[in-house]
């Protein structure tokens, strides 16, 4: 028992605390969580749980986040648009009874990353990518190309990171540095010459 609230429990939940298009991106997401974890040998249970609630704070108003802010990353800092990954750590704990501190990670690393994420951390940022019921066609089939063509994670999380990344550059958006040095540490396992 990862939680105290059960799968169906944990939806009522959100649906009152999430918009519309947000609740069926988690909904996707958790549904893409447990694909993958069947596939990469993970517990399915958990990344059902940490798909659902991985944006449970996303919909938290921003001057009510700022209260976390010992919870951010120096970088983080620079875009309000990923607080409610550390933030959504905090609530799965405190609201959702949530204990798993593998659960909690994937939450608090699935916008920026981090540095050796686990397996189970990968699933759930991927599966926040690549969920078929709100996310960009041709983002996630160059992501999910890339997946089936390796079955390699890193590899999949490269090219979710190149794309980002670029994307961040043409909108002039500024981008956490703690993601460049994932995509740089991906790239030297990937890539081991470069």
């Amino acid at each position: 028992m990862y939680t105290k609230y059960s799968i169906e429990e944990i939806k009522e939940k959100l649906k009152n605390c999430l918009s519309a298009e947000r609740y069926l991106h988690s909904i996707g997401v958790m549904e893409k969580a447990e694909e993958l974890a069947l596939k990469f040998n993970c517990n399915q249970e958990k990344a059902k749980i940490a798909g659902l609630l991985h944006d449970c704070a996303k919909c938290i108003p921003t001057e009510e986040l700022l209260k976390y802010t010992e919870q951010f990353e120096e970088c983080e800092k620079l875009s309000s648009k990923t607080w409610h990954a550390p933030v959504g750590a905090v609530i799965a704990k405190k609201d959702y009874n949530v204990e798993d501190e593998e659960i909690l990670s994937a939450i608090r690393w699935h916008t920026i990353g981090k540095i050796n994420m686990s397996d189970f951390e990968k699933i759930i940022f991927l599966a926040d990518k690549i969920e078929p019921k709100t996310r960009d066609l041709k983002f996630r089939q160059k992501i999910e190309k890339v997946l089936n063509k390796t079955q390699n994670l890193d590899e999949a999380l490269l090219k979710s990171f190149k794309i980002t990344i670029k994307s961040l550059l043409k909108r002039k958006l500024p981008i956490c540095f703690q993601t460049v040095e994932v995509y740089n540490d991906l790239l030297k396992k990937i890539l081991p010459d470069k």
